[in-house]
């Protein structure tokens, strides 16, 4: 008896006791896979917000620099102004990053909080527009379509970078203008509207730009004519100032000179061109749109489950 009393003591010297505590936080541990991941996924995108950020501040000093400075008159003057959008866009992408990669590093919840709500309003905003452009498309298309002619057209000569932006869709698309009206949008411009030459010296006047024209590179010596889109308006413009006696002679004129002008240039407008582009490669396009919305919704997963376990560990 007194053997096996000796053998049972000498047993629970040779066990290790662990106390419940201890015990509990082996139990909720932090996984590193998860801790890492987010910190990785995160430390990413604060770089790519960085150099959005050093490219929208050098497109900003490149026009301060310039004749025309940078102008913020109104909400227009900076929706279309390139550099500062990508700033602004580069701004959020490093602050909130910011916060996931030393919330996940740190095990900070407050960040971590931060983080995942500023996810979430993202997300809130994309599926709102998604649902608008849904439920109303003719009236969210003829806003944009006439918001961004009042706006993107008049200041086409204005800032280089949004210049640049509209010959690369015009380009690109091959388009011109922006509404049903094509390449008559570009009347809107003051370089480029047909009234009377007094009132606009331009050579530019009754033209469209270079991006508009089906044929602006010179084949032998692959130079861009950037003129190749003067005077295109002229015979539709014009007729607006005729007199009784010459309208039905000038209608003509214009009606065969407009089908010269679509052989020179685009005649569809680029928002109509954007979405047969859409229509044609909509399972490409509904299946980026899908996997960013799923992306978004995983690193909100991981961040609340990393929030989770920390809080947890902490509780015991």
């Amino acid at each position: 008896m007194r053997d096996s009393r000796q053998q049972h003591g000498h047993l629970e010297r040779m066990v290790p006791y662990t106390p419940y505590r201890q015990r509990s936080r082996n139990a909720n541990y932090i996984s590193p896979l998860l801790k890492y991941t987010m910190f990785f996924f995160n430390f990413v995108f604060w770089l790519v917000g960085g150099g959005l950020i050093g490219i929208g501040f050098y497109a900003l000093v490149d026009q301060w620099q310039s004749k025309e400075g940078v102008r913020i008159d109104s909400v227009a003057d900076v929706l279309f102004n390139v550099g500062l959008i990508i700033a602004i866009i580069g701004v959020l992408i490093f602050f909130v990053s910011f916060a996931g990669c030393i919330g996940a590093l740190r095990e900070n919840t407050g960040l971590l909080k931060l983080y995942s709500i500023a996810l979430l309003i993202f997300f809130l905003a994309e599926l709102l527009i998604a649902i608008l452009c849904f439920v109303f498309p003719h009236k969210i298309e003829g806003f944009v379509s006439d918001y961004l002619t009042d706006n993107m057209i008049k200041k086409y000569r204005e800032d280089a970078d949004l210049q640049n932006l509209i010959d690369f869709i015009q380009k690109e698309f091959k388009c011109c203008g922006l509404s049903n009206r094509n390449f008559e949008d570009w009347s809107k411009n003051e370089y480029f509207n047909c009234t009377r030459r007094e009132l606009n010296p331009s050579v530019e006047r009754c033209g469209v730009p270079f991006s508009c024209c089906k044929n602006a590179t010179d084949m032998s010596s692959g130079l861009i004519n950037i003129m190749c889109g003067y005077g295109v308006q002229n015979p539709v413009m014009e007729i607006q100032g005729s007199t009784k006696d010459v309208v039905g002679a000038r209608m003509k004129e214009a009606a065969l000179s407009q089908m010269d002008a679509k052989d020179k240039v685009w005649s569809t407008g680029c928002i109509e061109a954007i979405k047969s582009f859409i229509n044609l490669n909509l399972y490409i396009v509904a299946g980026s749109a899908l996997g960013i919305a799923l992306m978004q919704l995983f690193v909100m997963y991981l961040a609340k489950s990393l929030e989770g376990q920390i809080e947890l560990q902490k509780s015991t």
